[in-house]
């Protein structure tokens, strides 16, 4: 069965998307409904695999060049990150801040009411100049109006959060943030870059399985939070590098044919051996896929900061 509708009395926060991605002739579902509680826990896991070199590479071009993003960020700052997590790389850009100033209010915005909490306990105590308030919101949607703080704004995008959009969708996002932002506000992002496909392959399927389980749990969170009747056993976790995209992609695959009830839905969902829910794009880049980007967003390149192997990009852009 296929369905245009909700049922009125239905109020979950994921029931909308959920039940468009489900209907659609090419089933997906977006990557923002990993992150539950559950699904940021798996992803923290995910952070500290060996095969996984993004949050590792990532962290150690901050550790390195921290001081130099916030001169040249600017003085005065207030910090915002988008998509904030649990906010551990972004210790060492607030370290480098309160070196320069006496205190900075710092606003991460995240879909996951969870996620912050996370940010906000670990945060919290750590920084006796450091003021939190977190912003729930889902920024893919509806861009909090950033020009109301005050101070000068020093927004974070990093994790190549930026690859989970297509490029027409990151120009879109990057366009409404800058429009979101004063005069001479920046913009940290943080780009994975092209690399041999054997290194992207590993490390969206290691060895220990949690890739898989995070995948998985998007059918898990269906069965808590909609009354879904997904049996996780029978899908599988497909991810491949699409080098004409430039790409990751991830899926669940089922591995047989099946109909699905998602309760609260008031729908079936019906699913021939081998077809996939597509779950996740991560781009990667070049230098001049992101110099575009930038150019088409209205945005201004300032500063690039990258590791050794040219594996991870730190890009600083200003309004």
């Amino acid at each position: 069965m296929t369905a245009s509708r909700l049922p009125a009395a239905l109020a979950s926060p994921i029931a909308e998307e959920v039940l468009a991605g489900l209907s659609a002739g090419r089933k997906h579902l977006p990557p923002k409904l990993f992150y539950d509680a559950r699904g940021s826990e798996l992803f923290e896991q995910i952070t500290q695999l060996p095969e996984y070199y993004l949050t590792r590479t990532e962290r150690g071009i901050l550790q390195q060049s921290a001081a130099g993003i916030v001169d040249h960020a600017g003085s005065n700052l207030t910090l915002v990150e988008m998509g904030a997590g649990s906010a551990s790389k972004t210790r060492l850009l607030i370290d480098a801040i309160l070196r320069r100033q006496l205190r900075l209010s710092f606003h991460p915005v995240d879909v996951s009411p969870a996620a912050l909490r996370d940010a906000v306990s670990g945060l919290n105590g750590d920084y006796p100049n450091l003021l939190v308030s977190p912003l729930v919101a889902d920024y893919s949607r509806q861009m909090p109006n950033l020009k109301q703080l005050s101070g000068r704004k020093l927004v974070l995008f990093i994790g190549s959060t930026i690859g989970n959009f297509s490029p027409r969708e990151a120009v879109e996002f990057l366009a409404r943030l800058r429009k979101s932002l004063g005069r001479n506000d920046a913009l940290l992002l943080g780009f994975d870059m092209r690399k041999d496909k054997d290194t992207l392959h590993a490390a969206y399927n290691d060895a220990q399985g949690v890739t898989d389980a995070f995948n998985k749990n998007l059918l898990a969170r269906i069965n808590r939070e909609l009354g879904g009747q997904f049996n996780l056993d029978s899908f599988r976790h497909v991810a491949f590098w699409n080098p004409r995209f430039s790409r990751i992609e991830m899926h669940l695959e089922s591995r047989t044919a099946q109909t699905v009830l998602v309760r609260d839905l008031g729908q079936s969902f019906d699913f021939a051996q081998d077809e996939r829910i597509h779950t996740e794009n991560s781009y990667k880049f070049s230098k001049a896929a992101i110099s575009r980007m930038l150019r088409e967003s209205g945005l201004r390149l300032v500063r690039t900061w990258t590791d050794s192997r040219g594996w991870f990009s730190e890009v600083l852009a200003r309004v």
